[in-house]
């Protein structure tokens, strides 16, 4: 998380694994200490540069020195690596992509959207690969993904997405009616029956602060050097400008040919990132580790993940520990995209989410939650990811990932190799390549367009809980955000 914003100025490890649960369990489990690494104090010279310490700019770097050894390449990270959404996320390794394959369709042809989903599933397992191959342990089970249909009118949205899924003939969605759901899994409906689900068997569970601190120490065997405690305060050209934060108050200039900017978002702060990215906050809860007779009732097994139907979405997974880590939508946007550390705690979020949850699976009782935590992911202003690269200026950017990056970063890293190396591949004629976004509007209609929506979703699933029919008012703002 390069340039963070100045309320985050404890670098310490206790700081850092208050982060999340996952990067509190590596500390428990004597797995990391979080320990920040050296930063750097004086100028330097790399053949590139990548600005943030996160998976997408860790996948590159992987992807470079594994494809050319000769490479020298800088990571500037402002806290430590996996201080951002790369160690806060819901660990779905999914072939989720923001744009559906519809909409892709409708703007690139048939054919691309085919490729973009062909390419999403292979890059599921391609992580799972890469982490066996480099001995990453993070907890990695390709279990799939089960989204409970609980109303009529999410039973609708399920049968529509697996029917058109179909049209494509790549993504192996299945539907399974109350019967099957209900002799396996301890979920309720919203309604007297049992859910539906839908269940997409291309998603695994991962612990992402295992993963991101993993794949760090992976590249710096490689001989990527990894700077933390250091702050990007300016980027150009051949040119990344930079503050030490170790106390040495050093400041200078890394000189690259090739920069990269992978802040996701927050790089909302910065003055060439700001109208690009969106940071919408997502709240998480974990509970205590539930007894294996109380996971037989609910039916979630290990290396599944889980969601639902409704509008305001929710993510979940069982946790290689027994736990639920759960996370939803529903925080505000912050005037100006701003960001601070008192936004990723938002107690009647954490209310809802705990709520929700329970709900859902009444079996997990009055179990504790343990930890709350949050963070904001990047959203651009037609909800569309991007790996761009100028090959003129040597300048490139990833991410807008909308919360479905743990995956795509891979792909990000492995496309934005390619483009930084002039590798014409199948990778970098796949339709988000150089993809440009619109600006978001300026304030306060960025403020009030977001937070309308945010309002908007919560108001569609309490207008089908009422109604029992598919929500208009969801179609209203699903158009706006070019789905």
């Amino acid at each position: 998380m390069a340039g963070a914003p100045p309320t985050v100025t404890d670098a310490s490890p206790d700081s850092s694994r208050r982060v999340s649960f996952w990067l509190d369990d590596l500390v428990v489990r004597g797995l990391d200490d979080l320990r920040p690494r050296t930063a750097l104090t004086a100028s330097a010279r790399f053949d590139v540069c990548l600005i943030g310490g996160g998976l997408t700019a860790l996948w590159t770097a992987y992807s470079l020195a594994k494809s050319d050894p000769s490479l020298r390449i800088a990571v500037l990270e402002r806290e430590v690596a996996g201080f951002g959404a790369s160690g806060r996320n819901g660990g779905w390794c999914s072939a989720l992509f923001p744009q559906s394959a519809t909409s892709i369709e409708r703007d690139h042809g048939y054919d691309q959207a085919v490729a973009m989903r062909r390419t999403m599933l292979d890059t599921v397992d391609e992580v799972g690969r890469v982490t066996a191959r480099e001995g990453i342990d993070c907890d990695f089970v390709k279990g799939g993904t089960v989204t409970f249909a609980r109303s009529a009118s999410q039973r609708e949205l399920a049968a529509a997405e697996v029917e058109d899924s179909r049209r494509f003939g790549v993504d192996a969605l299945e539907y399974w009616d109350e019967r099957s759901v209900g002799a396996r899994f301890g979920a309720t409906g919203l309604d007297d029956r049992a859910p539906d689900a839908m269940f997409d068997p291309s998603c695994a569970r991962v612990h992402p602060a295992k993963l991101v601190r993993g794949l760090a120490r992976v590249v710096e065997a490689l001989g990527v050097s990894v700077f933390e405690q250091t702050e990007v305060v300016g980027w150009s050209a051949g040119r990344v400008g930079f503050r030490s934060l170790d106390g040495s108050e050093a400041e200078g200039t890394v000189s690259a040919r090739h920069v990269i900017v992978a802040t996701e978002g927050y790089g909302a702060h910065l003055p060439r990132v700001r109208r690009r990215i969106l940071p919408l906050y997502s709240l998480m809860i974990a509970t205590e580790p539930l007894a294996d007779d109380i996971w037989d009732e609910i039916g979630i097994d290990h290396g599944q993940t889980f969601s639902d139907y409704r509008h305001l979405l929710v993510y979940g997974q069982r946790t290689a520990d027994n736990r639920f880590a759960f996370g939803g939508r529903g925080a505000s946007y912050h005037w100006g995209s701003a960001l601070d550390p008192s936004f990723e705690r938002v107690e009647s979020v954490f209310e809802r989410l705990d709520a929700a949850l329970r709900d859902l699976f009444p079996a997990i009782g009055d179990a504790a939650i343990t930890h709350r935590w949050g963070g904001p992911l990047g959203v651009a202003r037609d909800w569309n990811p991007t790996a761009s690269y100028n090959q003129r200026t040597g300048v490139g950017f990833a991410g807008a990932y909308v919360g479905d990056g743990l995956s795509t970063t891979n792909l990000a890293g492995r496309t934005m190799s390619d483009l930084v190396l002039g590798v014409r591949s199948d990778l970098t004629r796949l339709p988000w390549v150089n993809h440009r976004s619109p600006l978001w509007e300026p304030e306060p209609l960025r403020y009030l367009g977001a937070n309308l929506g945010v309002l908007g979703m919560r108001l569609a699933d309490a207008e089908e809980r009422l109604t029992g029919r598919p929500s208009l008012l969801a179609g209203a703002v699903g158009r706006l955000t070019g789905h």
